[in-house]
């Protein structure tokens, strides 16, 4: 949700990293936002569920991977 709703916003994402002691929003909000970004007219539980644990580890992957550090992302912009 953090990501998406940065997203949402058009903020730059490339300098953020979540950490989980920095959470912001309330749950509706998370709720709206991912039925918004899941891809489904109306998702069941389970197609948010599934959504959310693939986009958890899509990011995660993406922040632990050398390639969006913030050294790189100083050089190329937006990579």
């Amino acid at each position: 949700y953090q990501y998406l709703s940065r997203y949402k916003r058009k903020e730059n994402l490339d300098q953020f990293t979540f950490h989980p002691v920095n959470i912001k929003g309330a749950e509706k909000e998370c709720l709206a936002c991912l039925m918004e970004f899941c891809g489904r007219g109306d998702p069941s539980w389970t197609e948010l569920s599934n959504f959310t644990h693939f986009l958890n580890f899509q990011l995660r992957n993406c922040e632990q991977s050398v390639f969006c550090s913030s050294v790189v992302g100083q050089e190329f912009h937006g990579f």
